[in-house]
């Protein structure tokens, strides 16, 4: 249940970040740093920074970013799946 709970609340916090960095940007504000938004991604919070991408329209050309979240969303997804089957999620 920890599980399910800390990946809902990193994929909400990298979604949110997305929307933060991109008001920033068009505000020409004080950005969050590309290494702050990749690494939501790497812990847990993929599928929120990439959906965030999409809604937001934000970093969708860099390839550091439009390789490198959908890796890890596809990661995060097989792990969900393979501990839904295993049943250790509940």
């Amino acid at each position: 249940m920890v599980l399910v709970v800390y990946l809902a609340a990193i994929n909400l916090l990298a979604f949110v970040m997305y929307g933060i960095d991109k008001r920033k940007a068009i505000k020409g504000a004080r950005r969050i740093p590309e290494k702050t938004l990749i690494l939501l991604a790497v812990l847990g919070g993929a599928i929120g920074a990439f959906i965030g991408m999409h809604v937001f329209h934000h970093k969708t050309k860099k390839p550091k970013f439009f390789i490198t979240v959908p890796i890890f969303a596809v990661l995060y997804i097989a792990l969900i799946v393979f501990c839904l089957y295993k049943n250790i999620l509940f």
